[in-house]
């Protein structure tokens, strides 16, 4: 079915950082797979413990224990201060554990019809319940009726979710993201999930973090609500770089969640099983023996002075924010056609709500990968922009 507006390139292999295409060419991978391919293409960690597992055994059942599901439960439960977890394939599955957890938590405080705040610009998934909560009128275009149950406001307006919580007293969630990143890598302001978090205590609401993308390192935290000490959700949802590429997804529970799922309300047929698992737990053995995440933030650093550096004053382009390998261009024109100027010059990006360079390259690169992702991006940058003022004055 033609529902992928494919680039005209196909990728043959991959290490570290970059691509081979079926023509040979290299591209520097400053996507990874959006921000799935967290340790690069094929490293070496991931590779055997796949081939290890796929030669041992590759799937039973939720029927039956699964020590290496335990096992990733266990590690995730530690770096995080959550306290339980069920694991799925992808990210709108594990949202969708999150929101069958915020009703069934809602009718055991006895409401019938329980509401679920989300956000403007959020993205959680394109299932139906997750493409509702989905703040993004175009993808939804088509699809109705969509679900009853979900109230937006703003991103980063604690007074607007405040006004919220009070027109509706059916509420018994908040999801949101700690940054949006399909909405346009949006970092909202340095108290904000603190103060939700206060907000959801005070309210007696579950606290539900959609951390498919910014979770497992990527923002220079195991976790990006880990920025702020003051924070732990009720439930936070991941998946993206947990895997490395190979389909695994987790919603853990912490506080006033725990429990509410009891057996046979929810499950998965391939959910935690021993492949998954076992790439995963290599994922997370890197990341802490590498001390990938304190990488990530000194070069993170770096990138975003650079970038500012060579395109902060320059017109057009409208800001320059960052969280981690997490980077937001924002220009003031559309620039989609960024993506495939970037890819004749060998890089891969994405440019997300029309406007705004989204990079989430692997945490792996090196200080000279980095610096070519700048460059690369920055000339891209400054000669489209310069062209648009010629067609425009023309």
């Amino acid at each position: 079915m033609p529902t992928y507006g494919r680039l005209d390139v196909a990728f043959a292999k991959g290490q570290g950082a970059w691509l081979t295409d079926t023509q040979g060419n290299q591209y520097l991978d400053a996507l990874s797979g959006i921000a799935v391919c967290n340790l690069g293409h094929c490293h070496p960690a991931v590779t055997k413990a796949v081939q290890d597992q796929a030669e041992t055994l590759i799937h039973t059942s939720n029927f039956y224990h699964i020590p290496l599901q335990t096992q990733l439960a266990d590690k995730l439960t530690q770096v995080s201060g959550m306290e339980q977890a069920f694991f799925c394939n992808s990210g709108a599955e594990a949202n969708e554990a999150a929101i069958k957890i915020a009703r069934k938590y809602g009718h055991s405080k006895g409401i019938d019809k329980p509401v679920i705040i989300v956000m403007d610009g959020s993205f959680h998934g394109r299932t139906m319940a997750t493409l509702t909560a989905t703040g993004n009128a175009k993808v939804q275009v088509g699809f109705d009726p969509l679900l009853p149950g979900f109230v937006r406001v703003p991103y980063n307006d604690l007074d607007a979710l405040r006004m919220a919580i009070g027109h509706w007293p059916e509420a018994v969630a908040v999801l949101l993201e700690p940054v949006q990143g399909e909405g346009g890598i949006k970092v909202p302001d340095s108290e904000y999930l603190a103060g939700v978090r206060s907000i959801c205590t005070q309210r007696k609401l579950l606290m539900m973090l959609d951390e498919v993308q910014t979770g497992v390192g990527r923002t220079g935290q195991w976790f990006a609500f880990q920025h702020n000490e003051t924070v732990l959700p009720d439930v936070m949802t991941l998946a993206k770089g947990l895997g490395n590429g190979v389909p695994i997804g987790a919603c853990l529970v912490a506080g006033s969640a725990v429990g509410v799922l009891q057996a046979g309300n929810h499950g998965s047929t391939f959910g935690g099983n021993p492949l998954a698992c076992s790439a995963a737990l290599a994922v997370l053995e890197t990341i802490e023996k590498d001390d990938l995440c304190q990488h990530v933030t000194t070069l993170s650093d770096q990138m975003l002075q650079s970038f500012k550096n060579k395109l902060g004053d320059r017109d057009g382009v409208k800001d320059i924010r960052a969280l981690g390998f997490m980077f937001g261009i924002e220009l003031s024109i559309p620039c989609g056609d960024l993506v495939r100027l970037a890819l004749a010059e060998r890089l891969l990006i994405n440019v997300t709500a029309d406007k705004v360079i989204r990079l989430v390259p692997p945490m792996i690169i090196n200080a000279e990968e980095a610096e070519l992702i700048v460059e690369k991006v920055s000339k891209l940058v400054l000669t489209f922009l310069s062209s648009h003022a010629v067609e425009s004055v023309a």
